[in-house]
């Protein structure tokens, strides 16, 4: 057994001075057992935490880690950058440059503000979409997170789904009433709702790919038939790209179902790494936003240098020749070996993979939707998951989660994991 008492010491100080002892609820190994990790550094496709124990990292923060952790030109870009100043609160040419790269990658973006986090680029873009069509209403679909603004905790999914408490309390009834749920890969429940609210709908937000109900991709047609019922219906399409922005193809999910949205938000890979968000779009709604338009937004460190110019080399670096090639590469053997060690095992699980995204469903059905997701064995998920982490393999605590592989990751990494998992499943299955 791993020893993690240093980290159990600590969660014990964290719990006296943080809400759960974490800033972010899924990190507290609620629907897994036993206490959060504590990390002390990262290098590559691995993670050392204060206990001295190495893990290969499939949570990549979350998903920005593509290129792995502590990328030398990322690192000494920043080293630079710092030297110059840690925050302006003014225009910076960096912002321009990054701005440029995501419009040169985004064919849907002609023009893109800059913000602070995920959750901020979403709320900032339903705000948007409503003071661009003075319309109230938003479709969201069950089970796809976009961040913990009010409009969104109707059904979420990732960490509210982990926590059992998909309706937050604190979110006003008002705002509740303007949220209209909707079924992801059911085009027929966004028709009945745009039927039922012909003028009142400002927006559909909708993850392309969903990440936060484990990775549930969209079926044929389904985000084509949203593309042509919010254009024929006037409301303003926004996919929130946040986790497959830059991370399942250069262009976004939306290069690779080719369906162009009005608005995206992004996050995490547009930083490298460091805490920042976008929304942009077409350059007639972006024009609305303040101070070149009526709808407001604004953010102390928004555009900060040091997120602009690790988000920058970051994007530099994946638009090498042969980058995504590579990345596909290794997260097929990946996923090929995982499902061969299922066929081994007897033990017909559901795995999705789009990219370099990646996931294990503790069901035996394909998973479609929310429903579908809720159907695994989350129990089954948390034996596996402490199983993982024993054989030294980081995991998200979590199964309505995805996980990453980055650029760093190797042959020699991936062939461990596959062994790993091999020996993981077979515990859960004979206990």
């Amino acid at each position: 057994m791993l020893d993690h008492s240093r980290s159990k010491d600590l969660y014990a100080k964290a719990v006296n001075v943080m809400p759960g002892g974490v800033n972010s609820p899924v990190r507290a190994f609620r629907s897994v057992g036993g206490n959060p990790i504590f990390f002390q550094s990262a290098k590559g496709a691995w993670l050392t935490d204060v206990d001295g124990n190495r893990y290969i990292d499939y949570v990549g923060s979350w998903g920005p880690m593509i290129l792995g952790h502590s990328h030398p030109t990322v690192i000494q870009s920043l080293w630079k950058e710092s030297r110059m100043a840690t925050s302006f609160g003014a225009p910076a040419e960096v912002e321009i440059e990054l701005a440029e790269k995501v419009i040169e990658m985004v064919p849907s973006i002609e023009m893109v503000r800059m913000v602070n986090s995920g959750t901020e680029a979403t709320m900032s873009a339903i705000r948007l979409a409503r003071g661009y069509t003075g319309r109230q209403k938003v479709i969201k679909f069950a089970g796809c997170y976009h961040g913990h603004g009010d409009s969104f905790l109707i059904q979420a999914g990732s960490g509210a789904t982990t926590l059992g408490v998909p309706n937050s309390p604190g979110v006003p009834p008002s705002i509740a009433a303007d949220t209209l749920l909707a079924d992801f890969n059911d085009s027929e429940s966004v028709a009945r709702l745009v039927r039922e609210h012909p003028q009142d709908i400002a927006a559909l937000i909708v993850e392309p790919v969903a990440g936060n109900m484990g990775l549930v991709l969209p079926e044929d047609g389904f985000l084509q038939a949203l593309r042509r019922m919010t254009e024929e219906s006037g409301i303003v399409l926004i996919f929130d790209e946040v986790m497959t922005g830059f991370r399942v193809a250069p262009g976004g999910a939306q290069s690779v179902y080719d369906v162009a949205p009005d608005l995206t938000t992004l996050g995490k890979i547009i930083g490298g790494g460091l805490p920042v968000g976008a929304y942009g779009g077409k350059r007639e709604i972006m024009e609305h936003v303040a101070p070149a338009g009526p709808v407001y937004q604004a953010g102390t460190l928004s555009g900060n240098p040091l997120a602009m110019r690790a988000g920058l080399e970051t994007l530099r670096l994946i638009s090498e020749p042969g980058f995504y090639e590579n990345l596909e590469a290794k997260s097929a053997k990946l996923d090929a070996g995982i499902k061969a060690n299922l066929e081994k095992l007897d033990m017909p699980l559901y795995t999705s993979r789009i990219g370099s995204m990646l996931c294990l469903f503790f069901t035996r059905e394909p998973v479609l939707d929310y429903e579908g997701a809720k159907r695994c064995d989350t129990e089954q998920y948390a034996a596996y998951f402490q199983e993982m982490l024993q054989r030294g393999v980081y995991l998200a605590p979590a199964q309505f989660e995805a996980a990453f592989l980055s650029a760093a990751h190797g042959d020699e990494e991936i062939e461990q994991t596959i062994a790993a998992n091999y020996e993981a499943l077979k515990a859960v299955r004979d206990r």
